[in-house]
């Protein structure tokens, strides 16, 4: 049997995953390698949310409104990222670079924040003996501010790089590619760091988190090389004026469809990221399940986004609106939330562990499509870095902001059931899961409602000479 070349590359853009978002822009090597950056952001991501959070409060000691008070400052410096999308558009440099410059002192941030880290967290703990007031706290939220600000700066300058180098027909492919990327990277980190910390000390607390700060250089040093082309700029070029970024602000701003896309992101992300923190202690809670059972609720919503990413992308492919497709997420969100919260009534755990999948599903969609939106964005004075900045902004912020409220309004509607305040009939303490769910169910409403001005309409096919008409005088009676 011959085979032919042509017959050879279809069947690999069938059957290799996202092979596709190849194009002759932007290789599929090049895609492969540019897609590091964010398994880079993913390992730092369960660095500062899952694996060091466990190790300050169980191992180390430290109290529990501290630890909150350092994972809260990477998300303090999310907003930042509109201005540094900003000037990653308007760089300027003798080889013509925009968005490599700002990856590559990105990953020093990073490398820098992680490196200290370990020694920082130490001194926290009290293993370090030392007279210096407040030496523990003010290494650690530096580490953890020079950290966040590292993974905001590159993951903006990388987005924006993938979104100058893709063409319009595979860039839906691109964004997907990428948010499995993140994924892999969290995954992978995760198992990494479980092994490399299973007996706890501190000198495997320091290898750990620092080999994570070398892999970080590595990883990020592969994704950036030869990335943009250079493009030698004059003196003349370089000593020009840049746009200030009020302008470039008010340019994205005009019109209101930027404006609307991020109030979009702010409460879909509110309302899909109230539950981050919740999901696996309701399983416990209200339905008894074992630790051994609550830890598959991740990997089904990891399941749940990775469906997600690919059907958005072959969605976009063919054409749907990016509104259109956020929409079909938010209204899968609502399904998700609601056998959540009948799993309690039923008292079933598939219906539970059904919504959780339903919840990485609708997610996955919401995140691409918006995305994908922003990227797609008509560029002006504000270039793509900016608009990749507020929507990377937006939704961190809003992320932060959620997984707070959401343990918050819990615990204070559960207290509020416990000491009888909404009367005899609501008493139970686990009535705080409930409410959440029901007001993430009531924010993928209103999300609804703000994005709808951004679908944009489909004309419907004109009519044929010879098509038979159909009105009101031939409705059927």
């Amino acid at each position: 049997m011959i085979v032919r070349p042509g017959h050879l590359k279809a069947l690999t853009l069938r059957v290799l995953p996202f092979a596709d978002a190849a194009s002759d822009r932007l290789p599929l090597g090049q895609v492969l390698r540019l897609s590091l950056f964010q398994v880079s952001v993913g390992m730092a991501a369960v660095l500062l949310l899952g694996t060091l959070n466990r190790v300050m409060i169980v191992e180390l000691g430290v109290a529990a409104v501290i630890v909150a008070a350092m994972i809260a400052i990477p998300v303090l410096v999310a907003p930042f990222r509109a201005l540094l999308g900003h000037r990653s558009d308007t760089h300027r440099s003798a080889i013509g670079w925009k968005r490599v410059p700002y990856l590559w002192f990105g990953t020093l941030w990073q490398f820098g924040g992680l490196a200290i880290m370990p020694f920082a967290l130490l001194v926290l703990g009290g293993d370090v003996q030392h007279e210096i007031p407040f030496a523990g706290e003010g290494l650690a939220a530096l580490a953890f501010l020079m950290t966040g600000l590292g993974m905001h700066m590159t993951q903006t300058a990388g987005l924006a790089l993938a979104a100058d180098r893709a063409t319009d027909e595979t860039r839906p492919r691109v964004v997907a590619l990428l948010y499995v990327s993140f994924l892999v990277g969290m995954a992978v980190s995760s198992v990494v760091f479980g092994w490399l910390l299973r007996d706890f000390t501190p000198l495997a607390l320091i290898r750990a988190v620092q080999g994570a700060a070398v892999a970080t250089a590595v990883l990020n040093l592969i994704a950036l090389w030869k990335q943009e082309s250079v493009r030698p700029m004059s003196k003349a070029e370089r000593e020009a004026p840049r746009p200030l970024f009020r302008d470039a602000w008010a340019d994205l701003m005009a019109g209101g469809r930027a404006g609307r896309l991020i109030a979009v992101v702010v409460l879909g992300t509110l309302a899909f990221s109230m539950q981050d923190v919740l999901l696996e202690p309701y399983g416990g809670a209200v339905l008894g399940l074992p630790v051994s059972s609550t830890t598959l609720l991740t990997a089904m919503w990891a399941g749940g986004a990775l469906v997600g990413f690919g059907l958005s992308a072959r969605w976009l492919t063919r054409g749907t609106d990016a509104a259109r497709l956020a929409a079909r997420g938010l209204l899968v969100g609502i399904a998700a939330f609601s056998c959540v919260v009948f799993a309690d009534p039923l008292n079933s755990v598939a219906v539970f562990f059904a919504g959780s999948g339903l919840i990485g599903l609708g997610g996955g969609i919401f995140a691409v499509a918006t995305l994908t939106a922003a990227m797609t964005m008509p560029a002006g004075a504000a270039g793509r870095g900016l608009a990749l900045g507020a929507w990377g902004a937006a939704q961190a912020t809003a992320q932060g902001l959620a997984i707070f409220a959401g343990g918050a309004i819990k615990g204070a509607v559960g207290h509020a059931a416990a000491a009888g305040a909404f009367g005899p009939a609501l008493t139970d303490p686990n009535l705080g899961y409930s409410f959440v769910y029901h007001l993430e169910i009531a924010l993928l409403f209103a999300t609804l409602i703000v994005l709808g001005p951004l679908v944009q309409a489909v004309p419907l096919a004109p009519r044929t000479p010879g098509q038979a008409r159909f009105g009101l005088a031939e409705f059927p009676t």
